[in-house]
């Protein structure tokens, strides 16, 4: 079973769902209950943080330890597939690779903020792996000048992401008359490199065939902290699941 947590990144991007479970954005312990439940495979797009505990780096470990893959890419799984790829957890696309490079290294750049799952995980705000690119693209359209995405970029990067609206970052860095026709550009041209590197990843995680992880050389420690917490959730889920 090849299981995949994913959510904004996904949001409004056509893709083909055969072969692959789809769940929400991960946080802690969803990982043990995707191994559960019978994953051979896990690929981690989005996932949680602030209002619910974040998937342990732990958790991907004993997953790894297990022989499942784990791939990662866009968002939450770019973070750790970056933090975990020396001990075999497989990173997918630019914004991971890049992490994992050095190019980036601020935690900050994917975060964001989306609607419930109701909702279909709709993000609020414009994470900083989009405006990179969708500046780009805008200025080589000619859809705003060099220097006007240069004041977008700027703008961007120093508003608090939970704040960091297209409407916002345009607002704060041109004039009122260029609002507007600015704004049409940016959504006309606008990339989302997270939602590339999702679909990436996809097709990725279909590809894959029936070979485990491979574990580096490294032996996965269950500690009584480990054990006691990976019991309480599994039992919550079994609970949850009745």
């Amino acid at each position: 079973m090849k299981v995949v947590f994913a959510g904004p990144s996904l949001f409004g991007v056509e893709h083909a769902q055969a072969g692959l479970e789809f769940r929400p954005p991960v946080r802690q312990g969803d990982i043990l209950v995707a191994i559960e439940d019978g994953a051979t495979h896990i690929g981690i797009i989005d996932g949680v943080f602030g209002f619910a505990p974040s998937i342990w780096h732990k958790e991907i470990l004993y997953a790894l330890s297990k022989g499942v893959v784990v791939m990662g890419s866009s968002s939450m799984g770019a973070l750790r597939a970056a933090e975990c790829q020396q001990f075999g957890m497989i990173p997918i696309g630019r914004i991971a690779n890049a992490y994992v490079s050095g190019e980036l290294d601020d935690d900050a750049a994917v975060a964001l903020t989306m609607a419930p799952r109701e909702f279909g995980y709709m993000p609020f705000v414009e994470p900083l792996v989009d405006v990179w690119p969708s500046i780009e693209a805008v200025v080589a359209a000619g859809g705003v000048t060099a220097e006007e995405g240069e004041a977008i970029r700027l703008s961007a990067e120093h508003m608090y992401f939970e704040e960091r609206t297209v409407e916002a970052m345009i607002a704060t860095a041109l004039p009122p008359n260029r609002f507007s026709d600015a704004l049409k550009a940016y959504m006309q041209f606008r990339v989302s490199q997270k939602s590339l590197d999702a679909l990436e990843l996809l097709a990725a995680l279909r590809a894959a065939g029936g070979e485990p992880a491979r574990s580096s050389g490294w032996n996965f420690h269950a500690s009584p902290f480990w054990r006691r917490a990976s019991e309480l959730r599994l039992t919550v889920h079994s609970r949850d699941s009745c």
